[in-house]
């Protein structure tokens, strides 16, 4: 796993073998990336990462120059990994929340330029993380939401669904918040 881009480019990390996460490939996550430069501006965005594991996305944000990164994740092992690299690279731009994903959507009251959701593929109710971002209003107006997910699921009905990319077995659905 490395950093892509920004103020970090290069830097390399091995997840411990106790991390059951799946990171995004470094080939996905370069494209993923490419694709939202053209859509909004990183540096000094603000950006929730959920389902964060091994805080890939998180380290590529704040590498990038976002203003802050909140990093969602459930797990202790994957929180103790992000707290690891972060405090090596001290990127004080990343905030960590252990809770679960729907509970955080659900009470927080946080907008965002960004939101980033890579769920395990087979979660049930992966279906419902776009309703859930968009009944909360956590999408700043004209922010985007990303959700990872396998090739079984597709969001292509959501109303605020505006396109669809896949990389091999990555496939990547990205929703607006166009506003009134």
């Amino acid at each position: 796993m490395r950093i892509i881009s920004g103020q970090f480019k290069g830097r390399r990390f091995n997840p411990p073998a106790n991390i059951t996460a799946r990171p995004t490939t470094d080939f996905a996550k370069e494209s993923l990336f490419n694709l939202i430069n053209n859509r909004i501006d990183i540096e000094g965005c603000t950006a929730l990462d959920l389902f964060a594991g091994t805080g890939s996305i998180s380290y590529e944000l704040a590498s990038r120059g976002a203003l802050s990164v909140t990093s969602v994740e459930m797990s202790e092992r994957h929180i103790a990994f992000i707290k690891k690299v972060t405090g090596e690279l001290k990127m004080k731009s990343i905030r960590i929340v252990r809770q679960d994903v729907f509970r955080f959507l659900e009470n927080t009251s946080y907008c965002y330029d960004l939101v980033f959701a890579d769920p395990p593929y087979q979660m049930e109710g992966i279906e419902t993380i776009p309703d859930k971002v968009f009944a909360n209003n956590h999408l700043n107006k004209g922010g985007i939401l990303i959700v990872e997910h396998g090739e079984k699921t597709s969001f292509e009905g959501h109303p605020n669904f505006t396109e669809h990319r896949h990389y091999s077995s990555v496939h990547f659905s990205f929703f607006e918040n166009a506003g009134d």
